[in-house]
């Protein structure tokens, strides 16, 4: 299965594997900047993975899908 991420990469991780990404600085993200991935490193946040497993990412993607139920 092939996966285009281009728009979501700035181009030097284009073409990287899945897992090289899961290690990418967050700066590799198109629209973080180097300013934006030093005041996420101050949170703990240096990489994709970071970010994925960051548990306020967890919590807000748990009330955004449970609020879609909530009646």
């Amino acid at each position: 299965m092939a996966i285009n991420l281009n728009k979501a990469l700035d181009k030097a991780y284009e073409g990287k594997s899945l897992k090289e990404l899961a290690d990418m600085p967050i700066e590799g993200f198109q629209g973080i900047s180097e300013e934006g991935g030093k005041a996420l490193a101050k949170l703990g946040v240096k990489t994709v993975r970071d970010l994925a497993e960051w548990k306020f990412v967890g919590w807000a993607q748990g009330i955004v899908a449970l609020a879609k139920a909530e009646e």
